[in-house]
């Protein structure tokens, strides 16, 4: 059974900057998809970074430019370094697993908290 964990997470000033990392266990990593997604207070949970297996990236236009995703397939580990920060990026991000292989099926992590005060 696969699982994912997030940390990471934390309290930070606007224009600084969080690092937040994905730990996979239980799945073959390289055959999955990774992204970021958050979920503020009252509102849906959104995509905020993706990279394939292949370590094809994207992201929305409010996140560009910002946040950059990476992965390390050797350590089963998805990355998302966040810069500038603003307050508006507060939320509970989570990380998503997406197997290329639709048999298989995807996996959430338990979110990680981050906040950013002005």
């Amino acid at each position: 059974q696969g699982q994912l964990v997030e940390s990471g997470g934390g309290s930070v000033q606007a224009g600084g900057s969080l690092r937040l990392s994905c730990a996979a266990s239980g799945i073959i990593f390289s055959g999955y998809a990774m992204a970021w997604y958050r979920q503020a207070p009252g509102k849906q949970r959104e995509l905020v970074a993706r990279i394939t297996s292949g370590g094809n990236t994207g992201y929305p236009d409010f996140v560009k430019g910002r946040f950059t995703i990476s992965r390390d397939n050797a350590k089963n580990t998805v990355y998302l370094q966040m810069n500038s920060l603003e307050p508006e990026d507060t939320a509970v991000y989570y990380c998503n697993a997406n197997p290329i292989n639709p048999y298989y099926r995807s996996y959430w992590g338990q979110g990680t908290q981050v906040t950013v005060f002005s």
